[in-house]
């Protein structure tokens, strides 16, 4: 991603996984996963909280954590769950956000638990063809050769 600074505030609210390489998602037991991001202070930083609600069986399912950033220009964090999670990290960046805040792509690092991989997030639970289209091309020009696919939003 270009070198530039994303307010935190301009992450805020939800955003839908709509292409992903992550095995949770791709397995297909859990539907309509979304990132639900709220600006929140705790230990004196200043990150996102961060809830990731899926369906599984019909029934919500919430995994909660906390992501610190790891430089001022916001694009870099690291991940630490709450609760019984609270031991697990992850390291996450953001590699492209599209210019009016619409869709992002991310990489997460590789964990004890999860691989290496990329969610394409969005503001809206369908694309376009002309934003799927741009996704794509956002994609290559990134060097990401990862397949992507479509995950399921209801």
């Amino acid at each position: 991603m270009k070198s530039c600074t994303i307010p935190l505030h301009d992450l805020e609210g939800r955003w839908h996984i709509v292409l992903s390489n992550f095995p949770m998602w791709l397995k297909g037991d859990k539907t309509s996963p979304s990132l639900n991001y709220a600006v929140e202070t705790k230990c004196a930083v200043t990150g996102l909280r961060d809830e990731v609600i899926s369906q599984k069986r019909g029934k919500p399912q919430s995994i909660v954590g906390f992501d610190t950033p790891l430089e001022s220009t916001n694009t870099r964090f690291l991940w630490r769950g709450k609760r019984l999670l609270s031991l697990l990290t992850s390291h996450w960046e953001i590699v492209h956000l599209e210019a009016h805040l619409q869709w992002a792509i991310i990489h997460f690092e590789k964990t004890l638990f999860t691989p290496e991989g990329y969610d394409v997030i969005a503001r809206r639970k369908q694309l376009s063809p002309e934003m799927l289209a741009d996704i794509q091309s956002a994609l290559r020009e990134c060097g990401i050769t990862a397949s992507l696919r479509q995950i399921a939003q209801e």
